[in-house]
C-alpha cells in the first residue's frame, strides 16, 4: 500500500466510499498536492523517531506520509467519520507510532501529549483555519515545540508574523514572537485542496527561540482587553477596562522607561513591554 500523499482522484474516491461531504464549519479542505505534503516534511526536517503533533488529520494524507518516514505521530481529529477512517486505515498499520485522539484541538492543542519536555517535539499540521488563532494561543501557553510547519490562511500568517506598529500587530502576535522566530513562508495555491478554499494559503515555518518567553495570564488578559480598543490610547482604555488596577497603573507609569507614554496605542507597544505586566 502506498504510504505517500493522497492524489485528487484518490481523495474523491475515498470521500465517496465514506459517503462524506467536506464540512465547511470544520474547515475540511483536504490537501491533494503531494508536493506540498512533502514540502511540509522537508521544512520541518522530519526524520525517523521524531515526535510529531498533527491537528485535524482528516483523511490522513499528511499522517500516512509522516508515519511512512518513521515519525511517532500524535494526532487529534474532531470529525468522528474521519476518526473511524483513520483508526481502520492507519492505526491498524502503525499501532505503535500512530496515537489518535478524538476531540477539540483548542482544548488539547498537543493532542494526547501530556507535559512533554520543551523542544522535544514538532508540529506539522494543516490547521483548520477557523481555529488557527485560539489554537496557537493555547500552544504558546504550554511546552513549546522545536519547530512548527503550519498550513494557514495567508492573512492569518501575516497577522502572526506582523511587525509592531502595523495594523496586524496584536496580543497573539506578541506572544507568538516572544516564543518563535519566523523561518519561512511558502505559498500554497488553492488548487492544492479539495474543495479549493476561497482564500490564499501558505505554509508558515516557526522555530522556537532559544530564549523563548511567555506572557503571563494577566498580561494576556490586559493586552486582549486593550486591543479590543486598538485605535484608542492605552491610558484612556485602561481606565475604563481596568479601573483602579494597581498593576496596570504601575505598567502605564513605567512606559516612559521604554520610550512610550500612556498615549500610545496597543499596536505601538512591543512584545517585551507587554511582558512587564
Amino acid at each position: 500500500m502506498n504510504d505517500g500523499p493522497l492524489s485528487l482522484s484518490e481523495t474523491r474516491e475515498l470521500l465517496a466510499r465514506l459517503s462524506h461531504m467536506p464540512k465547511k464549519w470544520l474547515g475540511q479542505n483536504f490537501l491533494v498536492d503531494g508536493n506540498i505534503v512533502r514540502k511540509s516534511l522537508e521544512l520541518g526536517e522530519v526524520k525517523p523517531g521524531d515526535i510529531v503533533v498533527e491537528i485535524g488529520p482528516g483523511l490522513g494524507t499528511l499522517s500516512r506520509t509522516l508515519l511512512g518516514v518513521g515519525a511517532d505521530l500524535h494526532a487529534i481529529e474532531a470529525d468522528s467519520t474521519m476518526v473511524f477512517h483513520l483508526q481502520s486505515s492507519l492505526q491498524s498499520r502503525w499501532p505503535q507510532t500512530f496515537h489518535l485522539m478524538e476531540g477539540d484541538a483548542v482544548k488539547h492543542p498537543l493532542a494526547d501529549l501530556v507535559n512533554p519536555k520543551e523542544g522535544t517535539f514538532k508540529v506539522i499540521a494543516n490547521l483548520p483555519y477557523a481555529i488557527s488563532t485560539p489554537w496557537i494561543e493555547a500552544v504558546c501557553q504550554g511546552p513549546l515545540p522545536s519547530v512548527m510547519v503550519l498550513m494557514l490562511q495567508r492573512e492569518a500568517a501575516e497577522r502572526l508574523t506582523a511587525e509592531v506598529g502595523t495594523k496586524h500587530w496584536s496580543a497573539v502576535t506578541a506572544q507568538v514572537q516572544l516564543a518563535f522566530e519566523k523561518v519561512k513562508v511558502h505559498p500554497v495555491p488553492a488548487q492544492s485542496f479539495n474543495p479549493p478554499p476561497r482564500v490564499d494559503s501558505c505554509l508558515l515555518v516557526l522555530k522556537k527561540r532559544p530564549d523563548a518567553q511567555r506572557l503571563s495570564q494577566r498580561a494576556r488578559e490586559v493586552a486582549r482587553g486593550l486591543f479590543t480598543q486598538r485605535r484608542k490610547q492605552v491610558g484612556s482604555s485602561a481606565k475604563k477596562l481596568f479601573p483602579g488596577a494597581s498593576d496596570v497603573i504601575h505598567w502605564l507609569n513605567n512606559l516612559p522607561n521604554d520610550g512610550l507614554t500612556s498615549q500610545a496605542r496597543p499596536e505601538d507597544i512591543p512584545a517585551e513591554v507587554w511582558l512587564k505586566l
